[in-house]
């Protein structure tokens, strides 16, 4: 029988940052994240944090973990305790050692994230959120003085999108919901932000509706005369825009032309590497690609002139982060796949044609062809609307026979996307799944990132409503393969696909014969009411007004059905989770029992919004497991 410890052996090895002839990277060696460096071409690795310190999960966050900074022999890093969020900045040596607050400790009251960061000038820009009220703040820091720069400050979050050369202008955007997003910029002559593109919030009257631009990323040419951005402006699965910096100018579209990939996808990210090049990242059905490009200001064309990831061994898997080192003139990457571990990887050469593997991670014990590559499942939902999906099947290897139980997996978010992706909590349980002789069906239902934006808005202010459908008509479909049977299926999600199944277990009972709830909001307008006030704005326009919309929020919450609910269910959450806290899950519980309906709870003491540390993921990967294979019945 193959053990969960087999998957969980193949360490995770994370955001990689080059200096010199070293490497600096996450990982969880020691059985949590934590920050290590070792020598180019691979060395024991060196931790340089104490043992008692755990980082977060770099896709959580919301900017750097960490960012080393040569020139100081310093390194920045982004601290919570045990899962909480509230992140805060701290300083060690550039060789290790104990944390020290950054800047006094001045932002030690607020949930702070940093990016962009610069070595070369020493300066981070941060967004930090106020743990009382609904208010932004955003800095230019400089780390060699430790003196803090306020750029503006919003309700709504004001995000350093990027700056030029020497810091003397900065991006920043104002996000309202998903592609709302209104361009500000600062400038050092100013002293002040000014808004270029877009109408802010407060401007705005029922004849002049947002147009979403979908600004997520902006790169200053080397002359100071203009701003490449990403946006939604000209193509609704993001391309690129350049604004002449002269006031009062249009933003004009770019034609980036050497693409390579096919398939269904969105471009993802733009980065300046040097003069006028950058990389440019682009999510295709799930997968990964990242291009280096020269920008043509007289032509406003972007040609693509190397693939650094999307082509083996970089193929058809997830690219985690990059990192471009200007003085090596090489790339770092944290790479995998649905059946590789993460590695680190460098992209060198004129030609970008040396790619060396720099770890050697692997799964123990378990051969490459008992584990699941998935196959394309993608299917036109009840509105002819087109669902991306997958669905992984046991290996044949594995010799199991006849049509396998289903687990049908709810990805987070709901703005987010299940990828073949083994960095992320998913996929070694999917392969656990699969190793166990369950099939797994994961869908990236309308409301899913990398399909265009027009996708991912069908769930604003929808919750429980296509979406749900979208779901119901895939298990119909399941229901005609003679793989699957689905009269032994069990739903499980994390975050929103917690609230999703719990809401698919009340409202569709007769589908399912287990469910397992992770971290799921259960009470619409509770979670709102006790989540942290910065994030409070976002949701009231995303999902509802807990005043206005209350009725409608509870006809959407989980709450309503329980009593429906007859399949035996198990809730996983997290002690220090800001964003649906233990009370939601207990709530889930207690109702539950008081109905006399088979329910277990896991609490992990010291978890937030995640389950990050090995013994914790042993145990709730084995619970999880464990619980399908005695309702299911394999």
């Amino acid at each position: 029988m193959p053990q969960i410890e087999s998957l969980l052996a193949a360490r995770l090895f994370l955001a990689p940052q080059i200096v010199g002839e070293r490497i600096y990277f996450l990982s969880n060696l020691s059985g949590q994240l934590s920050l290590y460096v070792m020598d180019y071409g691979g060395s024991v690795p060196e931790p340089l944090l104490p043992p008692g310190i755990a980082l977060q999960n770099p896709e959580l966050i919301g900017g750097y973990v960490y960012y080393v900074f040569p020139k100081l022999g310093q390194i920045l890093l982004m601290l919570d305790q045990d899962g909480d969020e509230n992140y805060r900045p701290m300083i060690i040596p550039q060789e290790g050692g104990v944390p020290e607050p950054a800047f006094g400790g001045a932002l030690a009251a607020s949930r702070s994230h940093v990016y962009p960061c610069d070595n070369e000038c020493n300066v981070a820009y941060f967004t930090s959120e106020s743990r009382t009220e609904a208010l932004n703040l955003t800095f230019q820091a400089d780390l060699a003085s430790g003196t803090l720069t306020e750029l503006g400050r919003s309700a709504w979050g004001m995000y350093t999108f990027g700056a030029n050369a020497d810091h003397t202008r900065a991006t920043l955007g104002e996000g309202y919901t998903v592609g709302d997003i209104v361009l500000y910029e600062w400038t050092a002559a100013a002293r002040q932000v000014q808004a270029r593109l877009g109408t802010p919030l407060a401007e705005r009257t029922a004849d002049t509706p947002a147009r979403l631009d979908g600004f997520s990323a902006a790169g200053y040419t080397p002359d100071n005369n203009g701003l490449l951005l990403t946006t939604t402006r000209f193509t609704d699965t993001v391309g690129l825009g350049f604004l002449p910096l002269a006031a009062d100018a249009e933003l004009i579209e770019v034609v980036v032309t050497g693409v390579i990939h096919n398939g269904v996808g969105e471009l993802t990210s733009l980065e300046w590497l040097r003069g006028d090049y950058y990389s440019v990242g682009y999510n295709i059905d799930g997968a990964s690609w990242l291009y280096e490009g020269r920008f043509a200001a007289a032509t406003h064309t972007l040609h693509l002139e190397h693939v650094l990831c999307g082509h083996p061994p970089l193929a058809a898997g997830v690219l985690e982060a990059s990192y471009y080192d200007k003085p090596g003139d090489r790339f770092a990457l944290a790479f995998s796949t649905a059946t590789s571990p993460t590695q680190l990887y460098t992209v060198e050469g004129t030609t970008r044609d040396r790619v060396l593997q720099h770890t050697r991670e692997r799964v123990l014990g378990i051969p490459q062809d008992q584990l699941a590559r998935g196959e394309d499942a993608s299917f036109v939902s009840h509105d002819g609307l087109r669902v991306s999906a997958r669905l992984y099947l046991p290996a044949p290897a594995l010799g199991f026979s006849g049509p396998r139980p289903l687990v049908y997996y709810v990805h987070g978010g709901p703005q987010g996307q299940e990828r073949p992706n083994f960095a992320w909590f998913s996929m070694p349980l999917i392969q656990f799944l699969t190793l166990n002789g369950f099939a797994v069906f994961v869908p990236n239902v309308r409301g899913s990132t990398g399909y265009g934006l027009s996708y991912t808005k069908h769930v604003d202010h929808d919750w429980g409503g296509q979406d749900r459908l979208d779901h119901v008509h895939a298990m119909g479909l399941l229901a005609a393969d003679a793989r699957v049977d689905t009269k032994r299926a069990g739903v499980i999600g994390r975050s929103y696909g917690g609230y999703m199944t719990l809401t698919l277990a009340g409202r569709h009972p007769e589908l399912w014969a287990a469910a397992v709830d992770m971290f799921g909001p259960s009470n619409l307008s509770m979670f709102m009411e006790r989540m942290p006030e910065t994030w409070k704005p976002y949701f009231k326009i995303a999902v509802g007004d807990p005043v206005a919309d209350h009725d409608f929020l509870l006809e959407r919450s989980p709450i309503t059905y329980l009593d429906n609910i007859q399949c035996p269910m198990l809730v996983i959450q997290g002690a220090n989770d800001p964003r649906v806290v233990v009370q939601e899950s207990q709530d889930v519980v207690d109702h539950l029992r008081a109905k006399g309906r088979p329910v277990e709870m896991i609490v992990f003491a010291d978890e937030g919004h995640d389950v990050l540390k090995f013994a914790n993921r042993v145990r709730c990967y084995n619970a999880i497991t464990d619980f399908f294979r005695l309702t299911l019945k394999p």
